[in-house]
């Protein structure tokens, strides 16, 4: 089990599973970094640079990291957790009296494999916009086949050398070779038992949901943010007669159908919602309640989206957004909370290093449920409401807090305009 807080004297040792070369430099830059950020690519080029420089049996310490890097230990675990849901790291632990780990790299993903991914291809043009994802396209695009009027006169092996006894060699030597893992992703977006039970009997068989045809589907949920009922539709459409899944029409069917609901747009990581097991029971009418439903069947984007009154918000609000969904992996139930008490108790406004504060503090102690921030955020504030803003607002913005702080709080205790925001917010979101 993974230790709350690590120590700047922890150590690490770095293995290399892989091949790593230029030309995969070249590729986390220009493909992996305007996913991940440059803290996770900085993170991985310092620990490809201590597999060159090791010493003292191999062992670093996090303090290292932290002088090379210029990060706090925090940025520098919120980077190393990027890299392994990317694929790009295995990480191992060992408690003790000096906690102990071991980082294992992998290689990217080749170009062809990056822009075929399902989750990498959309993410990166969502990232980097169409101009330049088509330039990256076309910078990694195979070059031109050689003219058919050109006669190929290339040697073969047999003309050029003999063959001798394979006794005198030894056959079983280990190489080492070019490993990839993928990006590691939940594999319960989808219920595929129900997902069986849903396709026409005749068409489909356990045998039509393997190994990889799963991961493809897996993937596809999680990016479009698809339901078992609605990837069932979808593959409705791309079975044919034979029980074989078309999954190129698979992968373009849940991208036109994404972006037919959201306005053309393609998704990043903001646009999920809270996963189905870390949802709270329904029928809660308080005003807490109706919060709490909100608050886990919004996508943080159009949470804040609503706070903007319909409008889109503004690229610094929104790239926070991303740096809580991404660096920090917050849920985003957690996120919507996290941006409802902020704005409700910093005056409308989304303070960096304030939303910052709160979020280190709940990854921290590891909430992934609105219920939990909700009643995280009530403690938080009971304790330090003599003191927060205390000489910057006056005591009337003080108090004003979250209409869904305190589960005993009468409806007359709401104002006029808490009330109707509710509302408002309930009709735009069931």
């Amino acid at each position: 089990m993974e230790p709350k807080t690590i120590l700047p004297a922890d150590t690490y040792t770095v293995i290399n599973r892989t091949i790593l070369t230029e030309y995969e430099r070249k590729v986390i830059i220009s493909l992996y970094e305007p996913i991940i950020g440059s803290n996770a690519v900085s993170l991985y080029f310092t620990l490809w640079q201590d597999l060159e420089r090791s010493f003292d049996g191999g062992k670093f310490n996090h303090h290292h990291l932290m002088t090379t890097l210029k990060l706090g230990l925090e940025p520098v675990t919120a980077a190393r957790r990027s890299l392994e849901s990317l694929g790009l790291l295995r990480t191992f632990f060992k408690e003790g009296e000096v906690n102990d780990y071991y980082y294992e790299i992998y290689s990217p993903l080749s170009p062809y494999e990056f822009f075929n991914h399902p989750i990498f291809s959309v993410v990166l043009y969502n990232n980097i916009g169409s101009s330049e994802y088509n330039s990256l396209l076309k910078y990694y695009k195979k070059q031109a086949s050689i003219p058919k009027d050109y006669e190929e006169i290339t040697s073969s092996l047999d003309i050029n050398f003999k063959s001798i006894s394979a006794s005198s060699l030894n056959t079983e030597v280990e190489i080492e070779k070019t490993e990839t893992i993928g990006p590691v992703i939940d594999e319960s977006y989808i219920d595929f038992a129900l997902l069986l039970s849903s396709l026409p009997k005749d068409l489909v068989s356990e045998k039509t949901f393997n190994k990889r045809t799963r991961a493809l589907i897996n993937s596809l949920a999680f990016v479009y943010n698809l339901d078992t009922l609605k990837m069932c539709e979808l593959l409705r459409m791309v079975i044919n007669e034979n029980g074989v899944i078309d999954k190129e029409s698979l992968r373009l069917n849940a991208r036109k159908y994404y972006q037919f609901n959201n306005s053309g747009s393609l998704p990043t990581l903001i646009y999920r919602t809270q996963p189905e097991h870390l949802k709270s029971p329904e029928g809660d009418m308080s005003n807490r309640g109706k919060m709490l439903y909100i608050f886990e069947n919004t996508s943080p984007y159009d949470f804040l989206r609503s706070k903007y009154h319909g409008t889109e918000p503004t690229n610094r609000d929104l790239k926070l957004l991303e740096y809580l969904a991404i660096d920090l992996e917050l849920k985003p139930s957690v996120i919507n909370v996290l941006i409802d008490y902020v704005l409700k108790s910093n005056d409308n406004k989304l303070t960096q290093g304030y939303v910052e504060t709160i979020a280190g503090q709940w990854k921290r102690l590891n909430i992934e449920t609105a219920d939990k921030a909700m009643r995280t955020a009530e403690k938080e504030h009971k304790k330090n409401k003599t003191k927060v803003f205390a000489t910057k607002v006056s005591p009337k913005k003080e108090d004003k807090t979250p209409i869904w702080f305190n589960e005993t709080q009468k409806v007359s205790e709401i104002s006029e305009d808490d009330k109707k925001e509710l509302e408002t917010m309930l009709k735009e979101f069931r």
